[in-house]
Formats: C-alpha cells, sequence, structure tokens
C-alpha cells in the first residue's frame, strides 16, 4: 500500500470495467511514500 506522488497535469486516464486507472509514464511520478 505505498503512495504515489505524481505531477498535477501527468498521466491519461482510461476506464475499465467502471473502475478508473491513471497511467503514468516514469518521468511523471515525483515520489513514492511507503
Amino acid at each position: 500500500g505505498d503512495k504515489v506522488l505524481i505531477s498535477k497535469y501527468g498521466g491519461t486516464e482510461i476506464k475499465i470495467d467502471d473502475q478508473n486507472y491513471l497511467i503514468m509514464r516514469e518521468d511523471d511520478i515525483l515520489g513514492i511514500i511507503g
């Protein structure tokens, strides 16, 4: 259950089976809090 910090405008939102997902490039990840 780590938390991931991402840039505000990064990523692409997709929806699969009524579940929202955010696809990110590695460069858009600012840090991981574990």
